[in-house]
């Protein structure tokens, strides 16, 4: 059984590490390698790094920060923002990442999927998918659970334009294009700390044949443990519970042990 992966999350807006809820609401959270050190530190197994406004404000996401974070640490690093063609993945990888995560430019242009993967391996493409409870057409109904949205619809530009387009739809096309993963946001839940989307995560992770990395809403340790048990996920990415110090990595993976979840302990 390959092991569950914990993996913080720093979100990036003009050099510093911020949070906020539902896409909004943005407050400090430190500096990005004093962060990135911290986690190395911890021995969390990745670490994602989004420039959370580059795609919105049409610039390149930020290589400097990028290469200073790679040059501080030891652990696998996936970064997001701003990348729009393969000149742009190119730099970033050079620049010291292992991953590069897309989002705008492939849902704009889902064939950049395809000659990334060709170009430098589908194990280090990810494609984000943002997502928000909707009405478009749910082509996997048979997830939905009474009561609830039955849809989930993408949403780009750093969540602030939907695209009419199905999560679970897309998730697939992502897949069958060469994508190696999928890091898979709520914007309904990012930052309420009330618990992933269960029903979107495990939509998703049952569709498709990759890893799928659950983000959005982590608020205490249950929540990692249901995201990676009753929705399926292969990873769990948090932030505000890490950022804050509520809990520790080590903390979350001797949870997770207990509750004999596979994780690697350092």
């Amino acid at each position: 059984m390959l092991a569950k992966r914990i993996i913080p999350c720093l979100d990036v807006k003009d050099g510093r590490v911020v949070k906020g809820v539902n896409f909004l609401n943005l407050r400090d959270a430190g500096d990005p390698v004093e962060n990135a050190v911290y986690y190395d530190k911890q021995k969390a197994d990745e670490l994602v790094f989004l420039d959370i406004t580059a795609s919105h404000q049409k610039r390149k996401t930020m290589t400097d920060i990028v290469k200073d974070v790679a040059e501080s640490i030891f652990m696998p690093f996936t970064v997001g923002g701003g990348i729009n063609n393969l000149d742009d993945i190119r730099n970033l990888l050079k620049a010291g990442c292992d991953k590069v995560s897309i989002n705008t430019a492939a849902v704009k242009d889902p064939q950049l999927i395809r000659r990334a993967s060709q170009r430098f391996g589908s194990q280090c493409i990810v494609v984000a998918i943002d997502a928000r409870r909707g009405t478009v057409p749910n082509p996997n109904s048979k997830h939905s659970l009474r009561g609830l949205s039955p849809s989930w619809e993408i949403y780009i530009n750093g969540g602030r334009t939907p695209t009419g387009k199905n999560a679970v739809k897309w998730a697939k096309k992502a897949e069958k294009l060469g994508a190696g993963e999928i890091l898979l946001t709520s914007m309904d839940r990012d930052g309420t700390k009330d618990g992933y989307d269960i029903n979107l995560t495990k939509a998703i992770s049952t569709s498709v044949g990759i890893p799928v990395i659950a983000s959005g809403g982590a608020g205490n340790l249950e929540h990692l443990y249901e995201a990676l048990t009753k929705g399926c996920a292969d990873a769990v990415l948090a932030a505000s519970i890490f950022h804050y110090r509520q809990y520790s990595v080590k903390q979350a993976k001797d949870y997770l042990k207990k509750r004999k979840v596979a994780v690697r302990i350092w």
